[in-house]
């Protein structure tokens, strides 16, 4: 022993066993340069541990001299009954013992052997019997005694430990070999101590190559660091790692691959931690198709919410923020929206593909990034500017071709790449789209493309829709506009005031037109028709009835004809709007049975009333409208009861007719029911606040109107809104001449005095002659043609009329007199010497009537004489 250098250390196994283990000096911790082997006790988890190794003697006579802590264990037998027993005897099977004790002759004699031999273990207890059977793998030495004599040491193993060994170790390398993932197996520092061919073949190579390599030599530093530190933390703590993901890249290759691990601690037979198991699986395929999922997931949430968020508002503007709201950040950092100047300026779009080389106005930027410019292509371009692309840029070329185009970025800049996409609706580019996302992020790709033409192409198809509505809306708000009075109405003995709203100004929100209407329409013998209307439904045709019916009252209102009288009219001629042929059709849709489908038919709501200024009284009939309201001076205000009676169209029911004097200085407010009524107002409610509004009629008409609209701002807004105020200012007694004549010849010369000493004492002597010619022959005419008293009326206010009353009932028909003709020609010099002339019905006969402008220094009045000498 003294030839060794270092010192032995042995210890005892639990077999009893003195062990030692050489350690080289360069495995050790101190990392010493190899030299000769040093002596120390075995560390747990030496083979032996799974090796269970008994040893045992037999002296000369073929008996145990000595039994070992092991042997115990594998056979069951203590030391003190072992020592002195027969082993063929004692273990044997009696089948197998001649051949055992020949055996045993020949290892006394000197001879090695070596086998398995099977072997009954004795029952623990004594005289219990035997115990299970055994195969114990036997090598058996020969010696001799202190004395010389012949001996021998059995080496004993377990052959069921030997076998499970061997299965253990074809399994462990046929999961190691034969596995389809990568194995490999790491030591305390982090070095490969072994590698599967799966790995590599991955990594280049043979298994044997990849030995005492660390995880720095295959994956790059930040990784590695991150495994590294994973590694020694399932060293320290045994705790399992399961699908880490790991990022790297294979040699020879460029492309990212990914790994899903899994790590767990190896341990010994006695339990000490002797590594790290990596079990390694191949991800990238995997991690692509998750990437493709979640793209697709996020393409259609983009849609979904596209689909939600875009085209809520008729406005190209909005509906092109709309469209970016949606876009940044999900799907890129930065977008722009131009949108044709000629769409936006109210043009007709050209059909086909639009020249890329048009204006454009940018209406929407949106940013996911702070203070980021878009520059896109070209110098930037600020929301609202009107610019054009270059003829032979990329964003020219998509919107000449209609295809998207895509845009690298700068070099240095923000941007790492742009899409340039057209918006194209029914065949017509109407705009272009361009979506950019910042380096760093991921770069565009075939679906991102796609999806970029389906976001444009939902936008620009809403886009369209809003400029096709805006170009219908304005055409139906111009009809609409061009249908209301012009400008400030007058009327004789009124004092006028009106507002006219459609929906889309009090709410700020695109609307279709109404039906909603109002009219002032002067009548002879200085009476003035107040009209207001509705239209029930929306949109151009609603505005178009609107125009037919408002027509047809002023036609009615011309003929005289009674307020009732009027309504009846207008509902037959409401009941042929719907019709083919539409008021052509009025007269046969009136014969039929009132059954009829009131889906052919518009609705309309009406209230109609006539002021006489002389006689300061007033007539309402109402179809289905909401009543006037009256305010007397020094009286609040109140609603009259006029009978509501049926909406136009409905027909079937007369209307009813209301005569109210009103006093002077009293006002009169017409409406319709967008002023009262709203969806979160009911009409109570606003009829109310409408009558409590009215609280000084003194005021000027126009701040009451104001003073109306926004005390009811809350109430109204959502429909259009039409108001129609008149103050009564009644013809003063001193403007009115009135005789009655009896029906006789003098009666013509009695009315000659009266107008001229009428005139006369109102100081319009240049109208004296020309009234005089007039008057003359409209009393000739009354006692020719008429019946009863004739009866003159003389009224001043803006012009002057006269009127001539009988009871006849033929009306005066204005006819060409030949030359030879004595007569014939008093209504043809009435129609040339008046500025206006006519005749209506009354409950007791006719009115023929006569109009003349007053003088205002140049009268242009035609002379009486020459009227009558063009007459021959």
């Amino acid at each position: 022993m003294s030839e060794i250098p270092a010192k032995a250390t042995e210890s005892e196994d639990p077999s009893g066993n003195a062990r030692a283990e050489a350690v080289v000096p360069g495995d050790l911790p101190g990392g010493e340069a190899p030299g000769d082997a040093i002596w120390q006790s075995s560390p747990p988890g030496s083979i032996y541990d799974y090796i269970k190794v008994a040893s045992f003697s037999i002296g000369p006579d073929g008996l145990v001299d000595q039994w070992s802590l092991r042997a115990e264990q594998i056979f069951g037998i203590p030391a003190d009954r072992a020592v002195g027993m027969d082993p063929i005897d004692a273990f044997i099977d009696p089948d197998l013992r001649e051949r055992g004790q020949r055996k045993m002759a020949e290892i006394l004699d000197g001879r090695e052997w070596t086998g398995v031999v099977p072997f009954r273990m004795p029952d623990p207890v004594p005289g219990g019997g035997r115990g299970e059977q055994g195969l114990a793998e036997v090598y058996v030495m020969p010696t001799r005694s202190l004395d010389g004599e012949k001996a021998a040491v059995c080496i004993v193993v377990d052959v069921r430990t030997l076998r499970s060994i061997e299965t253990d170790l074809a399994a462990s390398q046929a999961i190691f070999s034969q596995s389809p993932f990568g194995f490999l197996l790491i030591d305390p520092e982090l070095r490969v101590r072994r590698v599967n061919h799966r790995f590599a073949s991955v990594f280049g190579g043979t298994p044997d190559d990849h030995r005492g390599k660390g995880v720095h030599d295959y994956l790059p530093r930040s990784e590695a660091d991150r495994v590294s530190a994973t590694l020694r933390r399932v060293l320290q703590t045994g705790d399992s790692i399961t699908d880490m993901h790991v990022t790297g890249f294979v040699p020879g290759s460029d492309e990212r691959r990914h790994w899903s691990i899994n790590l767990y601690r190896v341990h010994s037979g006695s339990g000490r931690p002797i590594g790290v198991a990596w079990l390694g699986t191949d991800v990238t395929a995997r991690r692509a198709a998750a990437r493709e999922a979640a793209a697709a997931r996020r393409n259609l949430a983009l849609l979904n919410d596209a689909g939600a968020r875009i085209g809520n508002s008729l406005d190209l503007e909005t509906t092109a923020r709309e469209l970016l709201d949606v876009v940044v950040p999900g799907f890129c950092d930065l977008a722009t929206v131009d949108l044709y100047q000629g769409l936006l300026a109210g043009d007709e779009t050209p059909p086909g593909l639009a020249d890329g080389s048009a204006e454009l106005r940018r209406v929407a930027f949106s940013s996911a990034v702070s203070d980021a410019p878009f520059r896109g292509a070209g110098a930037p371009v600020a929301v609202g500017a009107v610019h054009h692309f270059p003829f032979n840029s990329p964003c020219a070329d998509a919107l000449r071709t209609a295809r998207p185009q895509s845009i690298p970025g700068d070099e240095g800049g923000l941007v790492q790449g742009t899409l340039a996409v057209p918006m194209v609706a029914h065949d017509t580019v109407v705009g272009l789209a361009q979506f950019s996302r910042t380096k760093g992020s991921e770069p565009f790709g075939d679906r991102d493309r796609a999806l970029a033409v389906e976001l444009a192409a939902r936008a620009a198809v809403c886009i369209d829709n809003a400029r096709l509505y805006r170009r219908e809306h304005e055409r139906a708000l111009i009809l609409q506009r061009s249908l209301l009075p012009p400008g400030d109405p007058v009327a004789s003995g009124l004092d006028i005031a009106c507002r006219y709203l459609p929906g889309n100004v009090s709410t700020g929100r695109p609307s279709e037109v109404g039906g909603d209407w109002f009219d002032v329409i002067e009548l002879p013998g200085h009476r003035t028709a107040l009209v207001v209307g509705d239209v029930m439904g929306r949109g151009l045709r609603a505005a178009v009835a609107m125009g037919e019916l408002r027509t047809a009252v002023r036609t009615l209102a011309l003929l005289d004809l009674e307020p009732a009288e009027v309504l009846s009219a207008l509902d037959e001629i409401a009941r042929g709007l719907g019709t083919p042929g539409g008021v052509q059709q009025a007269t046969r849709a009136a014969r039929r049975p009132r059954e009829a489908d009131l889906s052919e038919v518009y609705l309309a709501t009406c209230v109609y009333a006539v002021y006489d200024s002389v006689t300061r009284r007033c007539t309402f009939a109402n179809a289905g409208h909401l009543p006037p309201v009256l305010v007397e001076p020094g009286e609040q205000a109140l609603m009259l009861d006029v009978p509501p009676g049926m909406p136009l169209g409905v027909g079937g029911e007369p209307f009813e007719e209301v005569e109210v004097e009103l006093p002077e200085g009293a006002l009169l407010a017409l409406y319709t029911d967008g002023l009262v009524e709203s969806r979160d107002h009911p009409l109570d409610e606003g009829l109310n606040a409408f009558v409590g509004a009215l609280t000084d009629p003194s005021a000027p008409l126009e701040d009451v109107c104001d003073h109306v609209l926004s005390t009811l701002d809350s109430h109204h807004g959502e429909d259009d809104i039409a108001l129609l105020m008149a103050r009564v200012q009644g013809l003063p007694a001193d403007s009115v001449g009135d005789w009655t004549l009896p029906r006789e010849p003098r009666s013509v010369g009695r009315a000659r005095e009266h107008a001229r000493g009428r005139l006369l004492a109102w100081g319009l002597e240049p109208l004296v002659d020309t009234t005089e010619l007039l008057v003359s022959e409209l009393v000739t005419n009354a006692l020719r043609y008429g019946e009863g008293e004739i009866r003159l009326r003389l009224l001043l206010d803006r012009t002057l009329v006269c009127e001539v009353w009988d009871a006849g009932l033929v009306q005066p028909r204005r006819r060409r007199a030949r030359d030879t003709d004595e007569g014939g020609r008093g209504l043809q010099l009435v129609g040339l010497l008046a500025a206006a002339w006519g005749s209506r019905r009354t409950p007791r006969g006719k009115t023929v009537w006569f109009e003349l402008p007053l003088p205002d220094g140049e009268t242009g009045l035609t002379d009486p004489a020459e009227a009558l000498l063009s007459l021959f």
